[in-house]
């Protein structure tokens, strides 16, 4: 049983080994990602601020129209 625990860890490759093959392993991921250029970046960068921009106002105007209607139910008008 002790033989075997000690075999086990012998075997097991040191750490720094272990680190530099990780290492190298996350590198070669980096270099298969394809950067946009930056016309690109910027012309998604208008599109996502021009729907944020469109997505406030509607929210925003939907929100004045439900206050609005609830002022009309919730006014009394009192004598």
């Amino acid at each position: 049983m002790a033989d075997n625990k000690a075999a086990k860890k012998s075997k097991k490759a040191n750490v720094f080994v272990r680190l530099f093959n990780y290492l190298r392993a996350c590198w070669g991921e980096i270099k298969k990602i394809t950067w946009t250029n930056p016309k690109t970046a910027t012309k998604n960068f208008l599109v996502v601020l021009v729907v944020i921009i469109v997505a406030g106002l509607f929210i925003y105007g939907l929100d004045r129209l439900l206050y609005f209607l609830l002022d009309l139910v919730m006014t009394t008008t009192g004598g």
